[in-house]
């Protein structure tokens, strides 16, 4: 046990436990308090002024609402790890469905735009090293920084906005709205996908440069390496690490990005969801999406970390 305890990487995977837990325990609860802070009645709201006070009553009885504050948070807390997300206010249906239904859109959409923003900024950045490096194309270089800087911080929603009126009115190449064929991912895709493509092209420059200028690359270059395996075999391996450690931290990111893009393109996901579900105030669905959207960045932060500690054992868990 005592070696066991010693062990470096039973000592880091604690640590990351012991954050995890508690980072999970801090968003279930300000979930939770975010329903209870809101002014006024959500089943009054989600049912209208019209409605008898027998039916408010009956329904909060359902939902529990009547109950003391410790009791609903032991309550929520219980249906959470069997599962159970209450009932929508709206619709009456179970919570756990209307995730079920909306969640993998908003999947496929993060995912693809983020496959897109690794395929575009890798080969990007690494051309322009290559083309910039040792003070090269001042011009070019300068045109470059200034794109990436732009497109970085540019919301996604207006870029959507603008693929929408270019490719969509304008051109009529895609479709605009809707989530249907193949086509209708294009524009949302994209819209997610160039900020962090331009982010992650500018750095995987500066670590491309930061490459050539290493010992072992001018050796390589000495051998007269042909460029294609110098730059593709020995270059790019050792360029990719701060890269695809932001490229990462960005899968969070764009989870959340997509509330805004949904919403642009009409595309039937938990973005959309939840902006509908705070106009009509059914704030069960609006808790459990705000919980998915906090795990999902948990959990990816867990990946980001295992993943630096596996490429890069001894500093990373020393750091712990």
């Amino acid at each position: 046990m005592r070696a066991l305890a010693d062990n470096a990487w039973v000592r880091f995977t604690a640590r990351r436990l012991r954050r995890l837990l508690f980072s999970v325990w801090v968003l279930l609860t300000a979930a939770f308090a975010m329903i209870h802070l809101i002014p006024g009645d959500p089943v009054r709201a989600a049912l209208g002024v019209t409605a008898s006070p027998e039916l408010v009553a009956a329904r909060r009885e359902q939902l529990g609402l009547d109950d003391p504050l410790w009791r609903q948070y032991l309550d929520y807390l219980a249906d959470l790890f069997t599962g159970r997300f209450g009932i929508s206010t709206a619709s009456g249906l179970p919570v756990s469905q209307v995730i079920a239904d909306r969640y993998p859109a908003t999947l496929e959409l993060a995912v693809y735009a983020f496959i897109v923003a690794v395929a575009l900024s890798v080969p990007i950045g690494l051309t322009m090293a290559v083309l910039t490096r040792a003070g090269r194309r001042r011009q070019l270089e300068l045109g470059f920084t200034s794109a990436s800087v732009l497109f970085g911080a540019v919301p996604e929603f207006l870029i959507g906005a603008g693929l929408v009126y270019v490719f969509g009115v304008r051109l009529g190449l895609v479709p605009i709205a809707g989530r249907g064929g193949p086509g209708s991912y294009v524009l949302p895709v994209l819209a997610l996908a160039i900020g962090p493509a331009a982010v992650l092209a500018r750095i995987m420059r500066v670590e491309t440069l930061a490459v050539l200028d290493t010992d072992y690359i001018r050796t390589a270059r000495a051998k007269r390496l042909p460029d294609r395996r110098l730059y593709l075999r020995h270059a790019l391996p050792n360029s990719l690490t701060a890269t695809l450690t932001l490229a990462g931290l960005l899968l969070g990111g764009l989870v959340a990005a997509t509330v805004l893009v949904e919403n642009v393109f009409a595309w039937p996901g938990l973005g959309s969801t939840i902006v509908q579900s705070i106009l009509s105030k059914d704030y069960p669905v609006v808790q459990a999406i705000v919980l998915i959207y906090g795990l999902g960045v948990l959990l990816v932060n867990l990946v980001v970390d295992v993943g630096l500690a596996l490429l890069d054992p001894r500093s990373t868990i020393r750091e712990g």
